[in-house]
C-alpha cells in the first residue's frame, strides 16, 4: 500500500501533537522521532512526485 505526501504530513502533525503532551517522557521522545520520520517521508514523496512530472530536456522518442 502506498501513501501520498498528504498522508505523511498528517501523520507528522499527529506525532508532533503527541510529542507536545508531557504525560510520559519516553512516549514524547518516540513521538518526536516519529514526527521527524514522517516529515522526511512527506518531503521524499513530494520530491518524487515533482520528479515524475518533469519532462526530459531532450525528447526520448526518435523522429521518423
Amino acid at each position: 500500500m502506498t501513501h501520498d505526501t498528504e498522508y505523511f504530513r498528517r501523520r507528522a502533525a499527529e506525532a508532533r501533537a503527541a510529542a507536545h503532551s508531557k504525560d510520559e517522557p519516553e512516549r514524547v521522545e518516540i513521538a518526536g522521532e516519529l514526527a521527524l520520520a514522517y516529515a522526511a517521508l512527506a518531503r521524499r514523496r513530494a520530491k518524487a512526485a515533482v520528479a515524475a512530472e518533469e519532462v526530459p530536456a531532450i525528447p526520448l522518442t526518435q523522429i521518423a
